[in-house]
């Protein structure tokens, strides 16, 4: 190994962008047994099944419809 490498023709990395982030999500055991037995189908880790569904959701501009119920004010007598 040498003392001293010369990095002035070095490039960037291309692939740096297209990295991916770990991160910890809270997911339902349902869900997650769901994506799992889904991945197992197709022969891929269900980490990348959820990466490909949530990407896909994302590029295709897809969003929830959620409707909350107001808490309601008071207590019940």
């Amino acid at each position: 190994m040498r003392t001293e490498y010369d990095f002035s023709k070095s490039k960037p990395n291309p692939y740096a962008r297209k990295l991916k982030q770990p991160v910890t999500i809270r997911l339902d055991e349902s869900t997650v047994r769901y994506f799992k037995q889904l991945a197992q189908e197709l022969d891929m880790p269900y980490q990348s099944l959820i990466n490909l569904y949530l990407r896909d959701c994302a590029s295709s501009g897809r969003s929830l419809s959620l409707k909350w119920r107001p808490k309601k004010s008071g207590r019940a007598a």
